[in-house]
């Protein structure tokens, strides 16, 4: 009875020990969504920068299996599986997690690639993806057994927007794909209601970059009816997440400009028809006609300037492209004349066209100057502009206007379009003119220089006012907002002219007073009369002339360099007697010349 006692209160003991293990047991904590995203904006991909977010998680993991010592084994490499045995601690999902983030990374860095990646990068991007989906479903695995309930839900999250980026890439079970990425956002709809306030605005950003994925699939299943403008506008959106939704898009939209562009076959200008024989010519006209809709059409006058700075951008490569193309046709075009002659006429036809819209793009620099300008700034780290800004950017226009005018003025029979569009071409220089001129006077005005810009002012407003003059002799519907700029501009010259005659006048009168004032405050000593004594000067007086240690002003020790002091001089001894005394002749005392032949030879 005494042993059946004692064993049974040993089970019971160890009964005791194991509950009380598992209850010690700790659930570990991972905020998976923060982490990534610290990270990756750290470390690459706030530039989109894939190849040194690929690295980072590279040497983070050899960090974490050095610190665990989890290491392959030395020389031969001997694999070690992380399994639920094997997580002691929260670093082991650290290596699992990263490990998911490398693949991904690589797979992202291979879509990255200059005209898309070929078939055999593309094999090898979806079986990086593939091991993504694999390392990402492990996490959430072992999440669900060894962490939290948020983190859990984390991981799964993480997991589903693999699968769904994966099904994404291969174009193929829409639907599962679609499964997917609504799991995701559930998972991270829930966990924005909770948490701290980051928390919740990093699920939020997460929820509306997992949209656009979501509705791109609605749009392959057919339960919605997506238009390309529609496309386009979820493209613009920034982040991570969608970085391979926009790689899709943009394959999609070039697809379809390759299909568009068959039927493309001539480039209309000035009334002048250009035949396009090369496709990736075609292609890339009409990619840059599409862009331009962007920035023409009335609603892009909402569009911030930075957005429409990127679209001229996209802009000028698309047409550097066709002449590069161009170009190209012209050396293998051969000795036929008449292909030469059609491909120089695209040619000049493609760069007056860019110069045009390059005239576009530095106006609207100079509008989003002028704003700056002339608005009051309430952010005290935005950078004021200035005049001379102005008058550099009017340089470049008129530089631009010239460099168009002459383009099309070259040519030996030039239409009735093109002698209209020159014309044109000089007015807006004359008007560029003007304003280059007022600022060019704002500056001068703002250094003090008011007679210099008195005369600028003077000179801006008949330039305007001849400018004014010709546009409405043209009278032209659409120049209309030129001729009412004219109009303010020709108004500004005038009061700033009426002000700078008036300061200038004022200034002149305090002349005087202003030197005479100058003049009184000067000194030998060269120290100001507000400033303290120095430390030699008050030595027996207890107070710190050195100054407090956060203080930056300079200690009052002694004045260096020294300052000038009046001394005095011996006077100046002006001789008046010398020239009225009458001094004794020495010329018996003085030796005489021996003038003779052989003088010249003894002296």
């Amino acid at each position: 009875m005494g042993k059946d006692s004692q064993a049974s209160s040993a089970m019971e003991i160890d009964d005791l020990k194991s509950n009380s293990s598992d209850q010690i047991a700790p659930k570990f904590s991972i905020n998976v969504l923060q982490l990534l995203k610290s990270a990756q904006m750290q470390h690459g991909l706030r530039h989109g920068d894939y190849t040194r977010y690929r690295r980072y998680c590279t040497a983070r993991l050899r960090r974490l299996y050095k610190s665990l010592k989890f290491t392959h084994g030395r020389g031969k490499y001997t694999r070690r599986a992380i399994t639920e045995s094997t997580v002691t601690e929260v670093r082991f999902l650290h290596v699992v997690l990263y490990t998911a983030e490398r693949a991904w990374s690589h797979a992202m860095e291979k879509r990255q690639v200059l005209d898309g990646p070929n078939a055999r990068q593309r094999i090898y991007l979806i079986g990086r993806l593939r091991k993504a989906v694999k390392w990402a479903t492990l996490f959430a695995q072992l999440c669900a057994i060894k962490g939290d309930s948020r983190t859990s839900l984390e991981a799964e999250a993480y997991a589903s927007f693999m699968k769904g980026s994966l099904l994404f890439e291969q174009d193929q079970n829409w639907d599962t794909a679609l499964m997917n990425f609504k799991s995701a956002r559930a998972v991270y709809e829930e966990l924005a209601k909770y948490g701290d306030l980051e928390s919740q605005v990093l699920c939020r950003e997460r929820v509306e970059e997992l949209e656009p994925s979501i509705r791109y699939c609605l749009h392959k299943v057919g339960e919605s009816n997506l238009q390309a403008s529609e496309l386009l506008q979820i493209g613009e959106m920034e982040g991570p997440a969608l970085d391979l939704f926009k790689a899709k898009l943009e394959a999609v939209m070039a697809e379809a400009r390759s299909q568009q562009a068959a039927s493309m076959t001539e480039f209309h200008w000035l009334g002048h028809r250009f035949p396009i024989s090369n496709p990736k010519t075609r292609v890339s006209i009409l990619k840059a006609q599409e862009l331009e809709k962007d920035v023409l059409v009335s609603s892009a006058n909402s569009l911030p300037p930075e957005k429409k700075l990127g679209i001229f951008d996209k802009i000028f490569t698309a047409y550097h492209e066709a002449r590069s193309c161009i170009r190209n046709d012209l050396a293998s075009a051969g000795n036929s004349e008449n292909v030469k002659d059609d491909l120089n006429g695209l040619d000049k036809a493609v760069s007056a066209v860019l110069g045009q819209r390059t005239i576009e793009r530095n106006q609207l620099l100079v509008n989003n100057a002028k704003s700056k300008l002339t608005k009051r700034r309430d952010d005290k780290n935005e950078k004021a502009t200035k005049p001379e800004e102005l008058v550099r950017l009017y340089d470049l226009l008129l530089q631009n206007t010239s460099d168009l005018s002459d383009l099309v003025s070259s040519g030996r029979d030039r239409k009735p379009e093109e002698v209209a569009f020159a014309e044109d071409c000089e007015l807006k220089s004359l008007a560029f003119r003007a304003e280059r001129c007022f600022f060019l006077g704002r500056s001068y005005s703002l250094a003090g220089k008011r007679v210099e810009a008195y005369a600028l002012y003077c000179h801006a407003r008949s330039l305007a006012e001849t400018a004014l003059q010709k546009f409405q002799a043209v009278n032209n519907g659409d120049q209309q907002m030129i001729i009412e700029e004219l109009k303010i501009l020709y108004d500004e010259c005038r009061s700033n002219s009426c002000i700078e005659h008036a300061t200038g006048i004022m200034e002149e009168l305090k002349a005087p007073e202003n030197l005479s004032k100058k003049i009184s405050s000067i000194n030998l000593t060269g120290v100001d009369k507000k400033v303290e004594k120095f430390l030699l000067e008050k030595l027996d007086v207890y107070e710190s002339a050195v100054g407090e240690s956060n203080v930056k002003s300079a200690p009052r020790i002694e004045a260096f360099p020294p300052s000038f002091q009046s001394i005095p001089r011996n006077p100046i001894v002006l001789d008046l007697a010398f020239n009225h005394i009458d001094f004794p002749s020495l010329q018996h005392r003085m030796r005489k010349d021996k003038s003779g032949f052989l003088s010249r030879f003894w002296g």
